[in-house]
């Protein structure tokens, strides 16, 4: 079977935020109906690289696959490779920087779209990076955000953050200080590289939800342990994944405050399993690690769209 390889510029022209949620969010009702598997992260390293891999299969949907990626002190580069479930043969390979980008946004807008009150129209947002961008970008695809208030500690990264969001016609200010994007906000996203946490449990009001998307290691972590005390509904994209990466649950949960029982997985909220929000006064969290399956599923999307409209260069592997 012939290989579609695209690049990363071909995957931006494919790709779209309503796209990857659609994928994120049946691939995370697959794995919570057993239709879908998923691999925790693995990692090794060199002295100067760390690779890691993600792997995934969604029988239900025809495609088993890996995002494989490396990081140095440089840069990271990163592709996702996917397979025909049934032939095992390679059908894509394609570079997925922007891939992962927006498949996190996507899951957290799923998170948002279960569990986040409907009404809600104030969006905070910590970080000014790629990341932080697509959370913004997804939220407004799910709630109809009415205003946007965003903070960063380095202030050139946080007003090029405002001007570009507010180029996409978004109603985005930048906060002077860190409790102003958290202070009366319905959705908090925090998307940093911060190892240390960048939002109180003090500054959140009764019916926030929060993203926590920033750590995947368990030296890391973004909240402060008044935020698990304060919140009542804790949910994560993968717990057998958060086992070693979940840094936001680590004191908590080595404190006994909580117990992996009273976490869930968002795919059961998705599927109705689970309640998810019981009460407009309740504090939701969803933490995102982000799993191989997030990234599978929307490569297949990819893949599908990228055929309709003769993107991408075919190989003969």
């Amino acid at each position: 079977m012939p290989v579609l390889y695209l690049t990363e510029e071909q995957v931006r022209q494919v790709l779209t935020m309503e796209m990857a949620i659609e994928a994120v969010e049946a691939g995370l009702r697959k794995m919570a109906l057993e239709e879908a598997f998923n691999i925790p992260r693995s990692r090794c390293q060199t002295d100067h690289t760390i690779l890691h891999v993600l792997s995934a299969a969604a029988k239900s949907l025809g495609v088993i696959g890996y995002k494989a990626y490396t990081t140095t002190k440089a840069a990271a580069r990163f592709h996702v490779t996917i397979y025909d479930a049934k032939s095992g043969e390679m059908s894509a390979l394609m570079q997925a920087d922007h891939l992962g980008q927006v498949r996190t946004g996507a899951a957290s807008a799923v998170a948002t779209k279960c569990l986040s009150r409907p009404e809600s129209k104030h969006l905070g947002i910590y970080g000014s990076g790629k990341q932080a961008r697509t959370q913004v970008l997804a939220v407004c695809k799910v709630r109809k955000i009415e205003k946007i208030t965003a903070y960063s500690p380095t202030e050139a990264n946080l007003k090029a953050f405002v001007e570009d969001l507010q180029k996409e016609g978004l109603p985005i200010v930048a906060a002077t200080q860190p409790e102003q994007a958290a202070l009366g906000q319905d959705i908090i996203c925090t998307a940093t590289k911060s190892r240390t946490p960048v939002l109180k449990g003090e500054w959140i009001a009764p019916g926030t939800h929060l993203n926590i998307v920033g750590s995947n290691f368990l030296g890391k972590s973004e909240i402060d342990l008044e935020v698990i005390k304060k919140t009542n509904v804790l949910v994560i994209d993968s717990k057998e994944q958060g086992r070693i990466e979940a840094g936001d649950f680590a004191e908590a949960l080595d404190t006994k405050l909580i117990a992996w029982s009273d976490i869930h997985e968002l795919g059961r909220v998705v599927t109705g399993r689970l309640p998810g929000r019981e009460s407009p006064t309740e504090i939701t969290l969803f933490k995102s690690l982000g799993i191989g399956l997030e990234d599978i599923v929307v490569a297949q999307k990819i893949l599908l769209r990228a055929r309709e409209m003769n993107i991408g260069t075919t190989l003969d592997l």
